[in-house]
């Protein structure tokens, strides 16, 4: 009786275990479920120490990757990894955190594992090639300086915009645990007012007074250009109560604000395009108040939160547009900023860091240019987010988590250096010394110039965001030139523009690339507009010059038939280099006919139309430098 007393007093307290156990998962999971995060993670944490379970540690990796809990986050990765190897999601959460720690060697591992299982996983491709030559983004880390703004009276800030001599941002009190946010356990956020006493210390922050402040998340927001409208993100409730949908989850919002006379923020107005199943904020205004972006993961777009904008057409918003895949990801695109022409974002796609970083584009013709990573130390392994130009366009604020919570942060610009170098040499790829190399800017037409070292160098310092030309002179050589520019460029680069010369012979035929003509016609082809434009820019670079311009023909047709219509493509070709700027005294036409063929192609010889058409061409030669002339022969 006593072995069956002990034996029923044992199943009974494991059962009571189990149930405990079975409890406590089953909270643990509804609180991760509804993004309780803190909570969730004691939760697993408990049903861990009481026995394995490759679920609830997944889930426990992932509530403390989504808290930026990097080494708490690893350690459970690396257990779930020893256990079996990572697939999926769970795998590019683990590369996720491995990035963010440095390892980004392991990481690539990670993310060619996902590719390998599933190669159209465009998710996986980005961050994989992220991994790749990862020193690159270290490259110019001197362009920016950086550093963090000490701001009493929150505990967390960031979305810093320019407003009255200071800032205007999103941040979070200190701690209260009566109203606390169940994701983080921290405050909600609200909207703040803080103004500058030094570089890097500001005054205690205020909130916004009037009624944009509520009891849960009111975050970042964009201003008017006058300062009396504000556009603002704000948590989904109705007085004192969150609303949240089918699945238990509250969706941010868009809200409109007005400062009235009295300087408080009132006349709220919710964004027509917002919705009860997804979230819409973090808006920003273009330059003239027309267009407004903002982020969103409303259907329709290409994964995750995307970047999207709605065009005031007199009487509201219109419709929302998606700004495609050059912008948006099936990762997340949020925080858009517009500075001058440039759009900013943060994104935790594309060639990224780690977490969020900051990119660049700007819109050409309706369409977007393939963004640009900013680079350390804008953008580290952390989130960074939220960049704003001041009005000098070379400073401004970003924010970021990179010591662990989100901070914002001032920084200087300090503009690239940009050169060109290269060398000059002639036909034979000898080094020509003592040739003078211009630039010229474009934009102004202000000219440079240098001699050419012994070794046939020279190098010229550009000014960032400028169109150049440039070429090379010496009285007995053809010019050579081109073009060159800093225009997109972001990071300090030397620019590589090797000139190379022809030895002028007078009176010796050059042969022109694709100048050739259709059978039986004179009119210039789109080729040949496209070779002519290049031998327009000789003869205009040689000014001391004179040119003839010869065309041949085929065997085909009668002879004196080819003759004129010979001396009838070389005057099309002529007219069109006078119409490109080329001075009608320095250069004739010539017609040359059939009498001197590249080839057997004379007449009564069958060849193919290839062989033809080789015949059908235009040269040119150098009849005169200066004063000395040649005369044209056959």
């Amino acid at each position: 009786m006593m072995k069956r007393s002990s034996s029923l007093s044992w199943l009974s307290a494991l059962f009571v275990l189990s149930a405990c156990s079975s409890v406590r998962m089953q909270r643990a999971d509804e609180a991760y479920d509804l993004m309780q995060y803190p909570k969730a993670e004691r939760l697993y944490e408990k049903v861990l120490a009481k026995g394995d379970d490759r679920g609830a540690r997944a889930r426990l990796a992932n509530a403390y990757r989504r808290h930026n809990n990097w080494p708490k986050a690893l350690a459970h990765y690396e257990q779930l990894y020893a256990q079996h190897p990572l697939s999926g999601d769970t795998a590019l959460q683990f590369g996720e955190v491995l990035m963010a720690l440095g390892e980004h060697d392991e990481a690539a591992d990670l993310f060619l594992r996902v590719l390998q299982q599933t190669p159209e996983n465009a998710r996986a491709l980005d961050l994989f090639e992220s991994t790749q030559g990862y020193s690159s983004f270290y490259a110019d880390s001197g362009r920016f300086f950086v550093n963090r703004l000490t701001i009493p009276g929150v505990a967390s800030a960031f979305g810093g915009i320019p407003y009255k001599q200071g800032l205007l941002f999103a941040g979070e009190k200190e701690a209260d645990a009566r109203n606390a946010n169940p994701w983080n356990e921290r405050s909600f956020l609200d909207l703040y007012h803080t103004t500058a006493r030094s570089e890097v210390t500001w005054s205690t922050a205020e909130p916004l007074p009037g009624t944009v402040n509520g009891q849960y998340h009111e975050g970042p927001a964009a201003l008017s250009a006058d300062g009396r409208t504000i556009y603002f993100t704000r948590s989904n409730y109705v007085q004192r109560e969150l609303q949240k949908d089918d699945g238990n989850t509250s969706h941010l919002k868009l809200f409109r604000a007005k400062l009235d006379s009295s300087g408080k923020w009132s006349d709220l107005h919710a964004f027509a395009y917002n919705g009860e199943a997804w979230s819409t904020g973090h808006p920003t205004l273009s330059n003239d108040g027309r267009m407004l972006y903002f982020a969103s993961d409303r259907p329709g777009g290409m994964g995750g939160s995307d970047i999207w904008r709605c065009k005031d057409n007199g009487t509201g918003w219109s419709e929302p547009e998606n700004l495609g895949p050059t912008v948006n990801t099936p990762g997340n695109e949020l925080f858009p900023t517009i500075n001058g022409n440039t759009l900013h974002f943060a994104s935790t796609a594309h060639i990224n860091m780690g977490g969020l970083d900051i990119f660049e584009t700007q819109e050409q013709n309706g369409r977007w240019r393939t963004p640009i990573n900013l680079n350390a130390p804008i953008n580290t392994p952390k989130d960074d987010f939220f960049f704003v130009l001041d009005s000098t366009n070379k400073a401004g604020f970003l924010s970021s988590d990179r010591n662990g919570i989100d901070q914002i942060y001032a920084f200087t610009l300090y503009e690239p250096l940009f050169y060109i170098e290269g060398f000059v040499t002639d036909e034979e790829e000898r080094f020509l010394p003592n040739v003078e190399v211009i630039l010229t800017d474009l934009e102004n037409g202000n000219d440079d110039s240098m001699l050419t070292g012994p070794d046939g160098k020279f190098i010229f310092q550009l000014k960032p965001n400028a169109d150049y030309s440039i070429r090379s002179s010496r009285g007995d050589l053809l010019t050579s030139s081109m073009k060159a520019s800093t225009k997109g460029l972001t990071q300090s680069d030397t620019l590589h523009a090797d000139l190379r010369m022809k030895t002028v012979r007078i009176g010796e035929s050059i042969a022109i690339n694709n100048i050739y003509y259709d059978y039986d016609q004179w009119n210039i082809r789109p080729d040949a507009a496209a070779e002519l434009d290049k031998l327009a820019r000789i003869f205009i670079d040689n000014p001391t010059m004179s040119f003839e311009l010869g065309s041949h023909t085929d065997s085909r047709g009668g002879d004196m038939y080819n003759l004129v219509l010979s001396d009838a493509r070389a005057n099309s070709a002529v007219n069109y280099l006078i119409q490109n700027g080329v001075d009608q005294d320095r250069i004739v036409a010539k017609g040359y006919g059939e009498e001197l063929l590249v080839n057997e192609c004379q007449n009564g010889v069958k060849c193919t139309e290839e062989d033809h058409q080789a015949n059908r061409r235009t040269e040119f030669k150098v009849t005169g430098i200066g004063l000395a002339t040649v005369r044209s022969q056959p």
